[in-house]
């Protein structure tokens, strides 16, 4: 399986690592290996830190034994006066590598962090509708946020204290041994039990702040939803209602990460306690060893000292398997993203569209296409056996009612989603073996859903590399000029978020506009004047037929009458393509279609009759607007 984690210095693209059988509890983090490969050089250099502060740490002691046992020795302070000075300077000089340990090792982390973050957007960048489908947008943001930051604590913080400890702890031994090998042996025997609450606890932390960032994910989902549909539930009343499911998932969430801290707690003082029963052991055996005059004064208080070094890191130890514990369990939910493989992928040696001046020829044979079941097969189709061909400069016109498959059938066109059955041709090349880049390269897209970025009109406008002249003449043809025009600052305007500063009519003439700029060989209009009025709609579609001249269109809409001018239309009928040709034919036929624009008329009809004159009042309009 291929794998978005990989050789940060190379281009993305190539930035793989056989990820095989998923690791379990910390094995995992062995995925963070190649993200190091850049930072080697500094890596070593912090660790190098580490080490060197840590010696120096163990410096002091041997210093103050030898203080200790000179002025036992009748020496004066003068001839010791060095002592002091030595440790000051050893002292100030640890502190300056414990700064250079944490600024580097830390730095590295944050390095890190983004390039994680980089693959992780680019992950889901390749990812398919598909996957989108099973994973909720606020679980995505719980693992782009609170994940990535539990995985840097494991990939900096946690291996710079581990390493202390490490290091620390084995200076402090060696020199403990030096002093007095029986009294180390007595020291160290309940560290002896270090790695069975290790193993015991850490593994209940990995297993419960899995279910913490599980929830996290379900209580930001929560969060994401309510904020997108604030308007509905204002509308409907569910202030409380929500707030009352939003109390209960964050209680829940509470409680779970009490339970977690309350573990992380028995950790730390279980490790105190080992190391303090060490310390015990060593005033009365050291003690005994001093009255029998088998080790010195100094040497006792330089292996206090040693075993207090040896102490502070092993309790600082539960807190460092906890960071590792996180970021293995963060790292394992991360991976889900990062070693997801789309279904919908270019092929390995793609095939190239034969050069056109003119539009392309869009041809489906006997496609049929199913959603995604949960259980991994396929659901109930949407589309039956489609067939038929778009020549050039042809418009297509697709009409149908609800759950007819419409909209399925204009995502098949750019692979958005993959046919289950069939084929699709793109002048006579099967659209499987083009790359997506060339394939999407020469198409014109307008969701059913006016999606606009957070940003000026002008740069909606030009995403996908427009140029200004083609934006220009977009904006003409999509009916956008006035509203332009009408803007604070023009084309400029900044958008807010979804472009909710835009009426819906608005935001679906700057899709049409965005997908006409790019000057696609073909342009696929999914229901996109359904918010405009009549009029708008038909000035729209006479500047589109002007406009599309020479191009491939294909128009989905509920309004059979906005397809009148179609070359020919299809007719879907719960998947099936039941009926094709022109208006003026369907309409003779006296079938689906015609019952399609009869009913529209009527309701067209019925809508003139009860909209309000132009001299009533606005309280008779009103009035006359309001629902029976």
């Amino acid at each position: 399986m291929t794998s978005g984690v990989g050789n940060v210095g190379l281009p993305r693209g190539e930035r793989t690592i056989d990820s095989g059988t998923r690791p379990r509890g910390l094995k995992i983090l062995v995925r963070l290996l190649p993200y190091y490969t850049p930072y080697r050089t500094t890596v070593l250099a912090g660790l190098g830190c580490v080490v060197v502060a840590a010696a120096l740490g163990t410096a002091i002691p041997a210093l103050l034994q030898q203080g200790i046992d000179g002025l036992r020795a009748g020496r004066s302070s003068r001839e010791l006066w060095w002592v002091p000075v030595t440790m000051v300077g050893v002292a100030l000089l640890a502190g300056v590598f414990r700064y250079g340990m944490r600024e580097i090792l830390n730095g590295v982390s944050r390095r890190i962090e983004t390039d994680l973050r980089d693959d992780l957007f680019a992950a889901l960048t390749r990812l398919d509708a598909s996957w989108s489908d099973r994973m909720r947008t606020g679980e995505v943001m719980a693992r782009l946020t609170n994940d990535v930051s539990a995985v840097r604590m494991a990939t900096g913080p946690a291996i710079m204290y581990f390493t202390n400890t490490v290091v620390g702890g084995a200076f402090a031994a060696i020199l403990m041994f030096r002093i007095s090998a029986p009294l180390t042996a007595i020291a160290l025997f309940p560290v002896l039990l270090l790695p069975i609450v290790m193993v015991r606890l850490g593994q209940r932390i990995h297993d419960r702040f899995e279910t913490v960032q599980s929830t996290f994910g379900t209580l930001t989902t929560m969060v994401q939803e309510h904020l997108a549909g604030v308007r509905i539930v204002r509308a409907y009343r569910q202030e409380r209602a929500e707030q009352s499911r939003f109390d209960a998932l964050n209680a829940e969430y509470r409680a779970q990460n009490i339970h977690l801290a309350a573990l992380q707690g028995v950790m730390s003082p279980l490790l105190a306690l080992l190391a303090g029963l060490g310390a015990v052991a060593v005033l009365g055996a050291g003690g005994a060893l001093v009255l029998r005059d088998t080790i010195t004064v100094g040497e006792f208080v330089a292996f206090s000292f040693y075993l207090g070094n040896l102490t502070w890191p092993l309790i600082a130890l539960g807190w460092v398997i906890s960071l590792f514990q996180r970021g293995a369990a963060s790292l394992a939910r991360l991976t889900e993203i990062l070693d997801a493989t789309p279904a919908v992928r270019s092929p390995a040696i793609p095939r190239s569209l034969p050069h056109s001046a003119a539009g392309r020829t869009l041809e489906f044979r006997d496609v049929s296409f199913a959603y995604p079941a949960p259980d991994g097969g396929l659901g109930r189709p949407v589309l039956r056996h489609i067939s038929f061909t778009a020549a050039p400069g042809s418009i297509i016109g697709i009409v149908g009612g609800t759950g007819s498959g419409k909209t399925a059938l204009l995502e098949l066109i750019p692979r958005l989603r993959d046919a289950t059955e069939g084929v699709i041709l793109l002048d006579g090349v099967p659209i499987t073996a083009l790359s997506l880049d060339a394939l999407r390269a020469e198409i014109g897209f307008v969701p059913q859903e006016a999606l606009l970025f957070s940003d000026t009109i002008a740069s909606n406008l030009r995403y996908g590399d427009a140029s200004d002249d083609a934006v220009r003449w977009a904006t003409q043809v999509a009916d956008l000029d006035d509203t332009l025009a009408e803007m604070p600052d023009g084309a400029e305007t900044q958008l807010g978020e979804r472009g909710v500063n835009l009426s819906g009519g608005q935001k679906q003439r700057a899709t049409i506009a965005r997908a006409l700029a790019r000057q696609p060989g073909i342009v696929l209009l999914d229901d996109a004047l359904s918010a405009v009025d009549t009029q708008t709609e038909a000035r729209i579609l006479a500047a589109l037929r002007d406009a599309l001249a020479g191009r491939t269109a294909i128009f989905a809409s509920h309004r059979a009458t906005a397809l009148r001018a179609a070359h020919t239309i299809l007719v879907l009928d719960d998947g099936r393509l039941v009926e094709q040709g022109d208006h003026e034919s369907l309409v003779a036929r006296r079938g689906r279609y015609w019952e399609l624009v009869l009913r529209q008329t009527l309701e067209d009809e019925v809508e003139q009759r009860d909209a309000p004159a132009p001299s009533e009042p606005a309280a008779t309009s009103a009035g006359a607007a309001s629902p029976a």
